[in-house]
């Protein structure tokens, strides 16, 4: 059998695709229609090609880079959590690349890309679900990988249990008084995007269950998430002909979109209107908002550390870092 190491013409002739198309798969896939795409990297695979600009990275043995694979960029709690990665990466050797995805497409590029031409050391990937395939092309390109609210058993990974979450912020209202409860959710969450907030409803479910409790269908409200519909759901509830006396809303951000609703309303906060929120944002201690506190800072942190250490140990087991959540007690319950 011959030693000499596969071209992207034996790519080309395998797949039956010209040279120009298999560097799109590796330069831009996402301007590939997925069949072609698919056909390519079987043929990759097959054939165990590497570019000779990722053979280059990997005789050098270190790039000096860390990707960060995340969605809604803008959003909060994503900044804070890449706030606690560039804080720790910023004590390293490490220069930190931001990959912000858009699309399912635009995460199926990245996921095929950085593999073969990245240039990686390592990846940390946030609320993202990975497929099996992309993900043993991510391994077998010898790039470290870390996951923030993705559980994989053969990568390590930083979670938080939001069922639990769910239940804790439901129980804190019922312990209050509270009977009539709405739940406030977000409906535009991307289908590339992991979805804690349906876990965050499951658990607040299951805590109205076990008190007894009926929740009326008309006080479960998703929205796209923005303060003005936020504000507007909250709206809708509080001018009910029986309004609740308590609202969860599954992120801080659509909290104080229903803050400001009952003071536009002139609903007393907490006397007529409790409100909790989850994440514990910046922004919720200064509205005095009553929350359930994930770490956002922290888990970018311990990423990172998770990170590292299977760099200067790829023989270490991965490791599953459950971090706790808290109630945080405010002005607003």
């Amino acid at each position: 059998m011959s030693s000499k190491k596969p071209t992207i013409y034996d790519v080309s002739r395998l797949a039956g695709v010209s040279i120009a198309t298999v560097s799109r798969v590796l330069n831009t896939p996402d301007k590939v229609n997925p069949e072609t795409r698919q056909r390519i990297l079987e043929a990759i695979d097959s054939l165990q090609f590497m570019p000779k600009a990722e053979a280059r990275a990997r005789a050098l043995q270190s790039t000096g880079r860390i990707g960060v694979i995340t969605p809604f960029f803008t959003a909060p709690s994503f900044v804070q959590r890449l706030r606690g990665i560039a804080s720790a990466l910023g004590r390293e050797k490490y220069e930190l690349i931001i990959y912000t995805v858009e699309s399912s497409a635009h995460l199926q590029s990245y996921l095929v890309s950085l593999p073969l031409t990245g240039n990686l050391d390592g990846l940390i990937i946030v609320s993202l679900a990975v497929e099996a395939a992309p993900m043993r092309r991510l391994m077998e390109a010898g790039i470290e990988t870390v996951f923030i609210e993705f559980p994989h058993p053969d990568i390590s990974s930083v979670q938080i249990d939001d069922v639990v979450g769910g239940r804790m912020a439901a129980e804190h209202l019922l312990q209050k008084g509270h009977t009539r409860i709405a739940f406030l959710g977000d409906t535009d969450l991307p289908e590339y995007a992991m979805h804690p907030v349906s876990m965050r409803l499951m658990g607040f479910r299951q805590a109205m269950q076990a008190a007894g409790l009926q929740i009326p269908p008309e006080f479960v409200r998703l929205a796209p998430y923005t303060h003005e519909k936020a504000l507007q759901a909250a709206a809708e509830l509080l001018q009910a002909p029986q309004p609740p006396t308590a609202i969860f809303a599954a992120t801080d951000f659509q909290a104080l979109g229903v803050l400001k609703a009952a003071r536009q309303m002139q609903v007393k906060v907490p006397e007529q209107l409790a409100i909790i929120g989850f994440d514990d944002l910046d922004m919720a201690e200064y509205a005095d908002l009553t929350t359930i506190r994930q770490h956002l800072d922290e888990s970018g942190r311990l990423a990172v550390e998770l990170l590292l250490t299977r760099l200067a140990d790829p023989s270490r087991p991965p490791q599953h870092i459950h971090l706790p959540l808290q109630l945080i007690q405010r002005q607003t319950t």
